[in-house]
C-alpha cells in the first residue's frame, strides 16, 4: 500500500468529483465492510469506471490516510501547476478576467477553502507562491470538494513579478488590508479585468505585495471582530466582484 501522499485524495464528495474530471484517478482503496450508501453507490460508479479496486480493512485505510477518510482513499495523477511563463501566455488570451492571487496561505486548510470559493464564483485563474505557501495535499483537496481539478492554477517563483505581469495586462490588482489607504469594498469598482489578493492567516499581505496593488480595500465589519478567516474573507470579496458584473 506504498504511494506518494501528496497524490492522494480521501472522503466520498473528492473522490467523486475526481472521477468526474475525467482520467484524474488512478487506483482506489474502498472499505470492504462498509455499509454506508453514498460508499456503495461509489463502489458502482468505479467499477463501471475499470478502475482498480482494492478493497481493504478500515485498518488498512487508517493506515494509509490519518484523516477522516469515510472508508475511501484514492490516488490521483499529480496536480498540473502552470508556471509564471504560462501566465504570461495566458494573459494574452483573457478577456476581463477575474483572477485570485493568494499570498502566503499557509494553512492547506486555508487553501482549499479559498479555492472551494474561487471555483464558485467561476475565477479565471488562481495565483499563489512557492514559497511559505501550503502545496496542494490531501487536506486541500478535501476542502476544495473537487475545485482542484477545475480551477487554473499557477504556482510561482516570484510573486510581486507575477504581480507586474498581471497589471501589464491591463488588470486592475486589490489588495485587501485594513489600512488607512484602503476603500471600502462596497465603493470600489471591480466590474472590469480584477485581480484581488488576499494575504496570510495571520500577518496578512507582504510589504512588497502591498506596494505592487493598484487599491487596497477592506470588507467593513459591523461588530467587535477586526477581520475574517481568510478562505470567508475570499468567498466575500470575490461575489463582491460577481455581483457587481451582473448589475453591470
Amino acid at each position: 500500500m506504498s504511494t506518494e501522499k501528496n497524490n492522494l485524495i480521501f472522503g466520498i464528495h473528492a473522490v467523486e468529483m475526481a472521477l468526474k474530471a475525467g482520467d484524474q484517478v488512478t487506483e482506489i482503496w474502498l472499505q470492504k465492510d462498509a455499509q454506508n450508501k453514498r460508499l456503495l453507490n461509489l463502489l458502482m460508479a468505479v467499477e463501471k469506471s475499470g478502475l482498480r479496486i482494492n478493497r481493504v480493512s478500515l485498518q488498512d485505510l487508517d493506515r494509509l490516510c490519518n484523516e477522516r477518510h469515510q472508508g475511501v482513499v484514492a490516488s490521483i495523477h499529480a496536480v498540473h501547476l502552470k508556471s509564471e511563463k504560462d501566465l504570461k501566455v495566458a494573459l494574452k488570451q483573457w478577456d476581463k478576467p477575474l483572477i485570485l492571487i493568494l499570498d502566503c496561505i499557509e494553512d492547506p486548510r486555508n487553501l482549499g477553502a479559498c479555492l472551494r470559493s474561487a471555483d464558485a464564483a467561476g475565477v479565471t485563474a488562481v495565483v499563489f507562491g512557492k514559497d511559505k505557501s501550503a502545496s496542494i495535499t490531501p487536506i486541500t483537496h478535501k476542502t476544495a470538494a473537487g475545485a482542484v481539478e477545475h480551477l487554473e492554477l499557477f504556482q510561482v517563483t516570484n510573486l510581486v513579478r507575477a504581480i507586474e505581469a498581471i497589471k501589464e495586462a491591463g488588470v486592475w490588482v486589490y489588495g485587501t488590508a485594513l489600512d488607512e489607504a484602503s476603500m471600502d469594498i462596497y465603493q470600489a469598482d471591480l466590474t472590469g479585468p480584477v485581480a484581488i489578493i488576499l494575504g496570510n492567516e495571520g500577518k496578512g499581505l507582504r510589504h512588497l505585495v502591498k506596494q505592487s496593488c493598484d487599491h487596497l480595500i477592506h470588507i467593513p465589519m459591523a461588530g467587535e471582530v477586526q477581520s475574517l478567516n481568510v478562505s470567508v474573507a475570499t468567498g466575500v470579496a470575490l461575489f463582491e466582484v460577481v455581483r457587481q458584473r451582473n448589475l453591470a
